[in-house]
């Protein structure tokens, strides 16, 4: 991966073209599965200088793999580990462009062979940010190069996933110029960052979800005499475009918030620093507050799985809450039995979702696997028999040991916390 200061400017037609040399006649993808249609090209009428056919390169062009067509040379490279894909681009420059191609993981997806990849962004005691990436296949975090210096040193901005493979960060406040509107994403196909159009309101410490692939922000705060906002836009990346969406019905710095049955809730506090709550709903474009049972008993990072959602219920994220939609009531638990503890460096940071299970991350970087679907067949047995599985990587167990130590020494203070956790489809 290239380190990269000024991220290129997002191509606003097609992010990724398949070469002609690729393979011949295959289709052109752009995010969102959107066609990229090319206009007929006519003859011209004007006598030319002879120029070799699109048929001709390619027949002249090397194969991608020697003594295979081509099309049997990708349905081979579309086999090989998410891992080694950094060693297939430095190959040649055909490898290179197939490999960048939206064409290559449309392949991947169609045979069931798309991997998950954890991407944490942590934030060290001098407030500097780095990320890491987990590969579940080989179980060890790796360090990355660093994100764009506009978000090096960034408070409060936004984290989400758009197409599966583009990681955004948006909005957010500089230490010296302040709340800003900037939008960058990182594709895990490409492997560089990019830009991609500004939001209409400068903003940081707001709230963020993806609902039918479409970013949407609101609340949060700007700088000025009525710093709280009641804003709201969205970002659809098939029109590479944020549009204004309804205002909030009051105005909000949201602490948490979830997707729960296609609505987005949202917890937060007021301009008068009260805890408040609204729900927004996409089709009819319209806020509500409320002050339900899922609302009233919902403290810690939650996420949604196959329609149920679920929440932390200890700091340790070894207990989770489950919510019931038909009683309004957080009313069922699901226990590991075995609790790590209430040191910072314990405390879990995320729940997301991979690979069909739930996914605990924690400020160590130790990572606990939740399988739920075990309860649908025992419910009354949940707490005793859902299948809890810890993966550790390189070092994480030294990491452990040391931060208990210096929670029992007095010295709670972390190194680095993790702020947002995402999973990325390559």
């Amino acid at each position: 991966m290239e380190r990269m200061i000024q991220p290129p400017l997002v191509d606003s037609t097609c992010l990724c073209r398949v070469d002609a040399g690729l393979i011949v006649g295959a289709k052109r993808y752009v995010p969102g599965s959107k066609l990229c249609l090319q206009p007929d090209i006519k003859p011209s009428i004007h006598p030319t200088r002879c120029k070799p056919s699109r048929g001709d390169r390619t027949r002249n062009q090397s194969p991608l793999l020697p003594g295979l067509p081509d099309d049997l040379a990708i349905a081979c490279l579309i086999r090989v580990p998410r891992a080694e894909h950094r060693k297939l681009r430095l190959v040649c420059k055909r490898w290179y462009r197939l490999l960048a191609s939206n064409f290559y993981y449309s392949l991947r997806r169609s045979i069931g062979i798309t991997e998950e990849w954890i991407y944490a962004i942590k934030r060290d005691r001098e407030k500097r940010i780095s990320w890491h990436s987990f590969d579940p296949a080989n179980p060890a975090w790796q360090p990355l190069p660093p994100v764009p210096q506009e978000y090096s040193q960034a408070l409060g901005f936004g984290s989400a996933v758009l197409s599966g493979c583009h990681l955004y960060l948006f909005g957010g406040k500089d230490p010296l110029k302040g709340p800003m509107r900037r939008v960058i994403y990182y594709s895990a196909r490409t492997n560089k960052w990019h830009r991609a159009p500004d939001m209409h309101r400068r903003r940081h410490f707001f709230g963020s979800c993806v609902i039918n692939n479409r970013l949407y922000v609101a609340g949060g705060e700007n700088e000025g005499p009525n710093r709280a906002l009641r804003s709201a836009e969205f970002y659809d990346p098939n029109k590479n475009k944020w549009f204004l969406i309804s205002d909030m019905s009051m105005v909000m710095i949201p602490l948490v918030g979830v997707v729960y049955d296609g609505r987005w809730y949202l917890k937060g506090l007021s301009s008068h620093r009260q805890v408040v709550s609204q729900m927004y709903q996409p089709e009819t474009d319209t806020w509500h507050p409320v002050d339900n049972g899922m609302v009233s008993g919902w403290r810690s990072p939650s996420t949604s799985l196959n329609g149920t959602l679920y929440t932390l219920d200890c700091k340790d994220g070894c207990k989770l809450r489950v919510y019931d939609g038909a009683t309004d009531s957080w009313n069922q638990v699901i226990d590991s039995k075995t609790h790590l503890g209430n040191s910072r460096a314990l405390e879990a940071a995320a729940i997301i979702q991979l690979n069909g299970k739930l996914c605990i991350i924690r400020n160590n970087m130790s990572i606990t696997l939740v399988d739920v679907s075990r309860s649908e067949d025992d419910a009354k047995n949940c707490t005793a028999e859902h299948l809890w599985e810890t993966i550790a990587g390189k070092g994480q167990f030294k990491t452990m040991v040391t931060n208990l130590w210096s929670s029992i020494a007095g010295r709670n203070r972390l190194k680095s916390h993790i702020i947002h956790c995402q999973v990325l489809q390559v």
